[in-house]
């Protein structure tokens, strides 16, 4: 039988250090920096499930570093179970080897779907705020209406998409997209 433990963080600038200080106590921790979007996306975590085997234990520090949604989390524990895998979440201290432990996980990964669902809606009622009050989201545009206009001038008078990117500075998906939008307001 073997600890096997599993790290993630959604983000480069974040670290694994706390996670595997305490996975420290496992034989084997697989770990990886992505978003927590679908297991199926997370190629550590495929291989973590793929490496355990019938009496491992997988060890993770928080619910929610294993996966965002009830039916992502309730899948990885199928699989775990017809693996004969056992689960244990340290923060939450949360045993699949019981029936109280899996009811908590249970009850725990639908909260956490529930939170998750509550922050997306508080963010996108804070960003409908910050519009309604003036805020522009985004890049600032890389050329002025005069630049614009120009832009355009050289394109109908025969300059070339590659020439107009160098000299603006701009990729080719930027320059059509000018140019697009010269079609677009006349």
């Amino acid at each position: 039988m073997a600890r096997v433990g599993y790290a993630r963080v959604s983000s480069y600038g974040q670290s694994l250090d706390v996670q595997l200080e305490k996975l420290a106590d496992c034989e084997r921790v697989f770990s990886e920096k992505m978003s927590g979007r679908s297991a199926d996306a997370r190629e550590e975590l495929q291989n973590c499930l793929g490496w355990v085997r019938d009496g491992d234990v997988l060890v993770v520090t928080k619910l929610d570093r294993l996966a965002r949604s009830t039916r992502d989390l309730l899948n990885i524990v199928n699989s775990l179970e017809q693996k004969r895998v056992e689960l244990v979440v340290l923060d939450q201290q949360i045993d699949t080897s019981t029936a109280t432990g899996r009811l908590l996980l249970s009850l725990l990964g639908c909260i956490a779907e529930f939170e998750n669902e509550i922050r997306k809606d508080r963010q996108v009622q804070g960003v409908m705020l910050a519009k309604r009050k003036g805020v522009k989201f985004g890049r600032k545009a890389a050329l002025n209406e005069r630049q614009v206009e120009q832009l355009r001038q050289r394109r109908n008078d025969g300059v070339k998409i590659a020439e107009l990117m160098k000299d603006y500075g701009l990729s080719k998906a930027s320059v059509y997209r000018y140019l697009d939008k010269a079609v677009l307001s006349t």
